[in-house]
């Protein structure tokens, strides 16, 4: 399990304290809720979130108010620890625009270097331009778009973080 403490926050409205942390066992019912709302499409499964919890303890994290999951950041280091892929990001709907996906990436790639990381990639929609603005103001610079990277019709721009 993480040694790295809470990390408290209030966001810039008056929706009360949330506080990001790993993932436990007993959150993936409400994960994979929240998976399904916020990406109908591309959802993981509940056998996925829960391999990925056993393989990425440390990097699976969840925006928490006490009483509910609001959101999510996945990473998965790489098998020679130098590069990660963010393999998910989203907080719901109602709580969009208020800077809790940005605190989600920033909590995410202060634990990274820890674990060796110097290149940090991911995948976006070309048309989901909150995200591909949240992450070029993180450092990250356009690799390139993959036509059909989820399939046929399922483009992505790449982006990539280097230290």
């Amino acid at each position: 399990m993480s040694a790295h403490p809470l990390v408290p926050f209030s966001p810039p409205s008056d929706i009360g304290p949330f506080h990001i942390r790993p993932a436990s066992e007993d959150d993936l019912p409400a994960l994979v809720r929240l998976d399904t709302e916020l990406f109908p499409d591309f959802a993981y499964p509940y056998f996925a979130l829960r391999q990925f919890l056993d393989m990425y303890t440390d990097h699976l994290l969840v925006l928490d108010d006490g009483s509910s999951l609001h959101g999510y950041a996945l990473s998965a280091p790489s098998a020679d620890g130098r590069r990660s892929w963010i393999l998910g990001l989203g907080v719901a709907k109602q709580l969009r625009g208020q800077g809790l996906a940005r605190r989600l990436m920033q909590e995410t790639l202060r634990r990274l270097p820890t674990d060796g990381v110097h290149e940090v990639w991911l995948t976006v929609e070309p048309t989901n331009t909150a995200a591909i603005a949240l992450y070029r103001s993180l450092g990250f610079v356009e690799q390139g778009a993959r036509e059909g990277y989820f399939g046929p019709g399922n483009d992505r721009l790449l982006l990539a973080l280097r230290h």
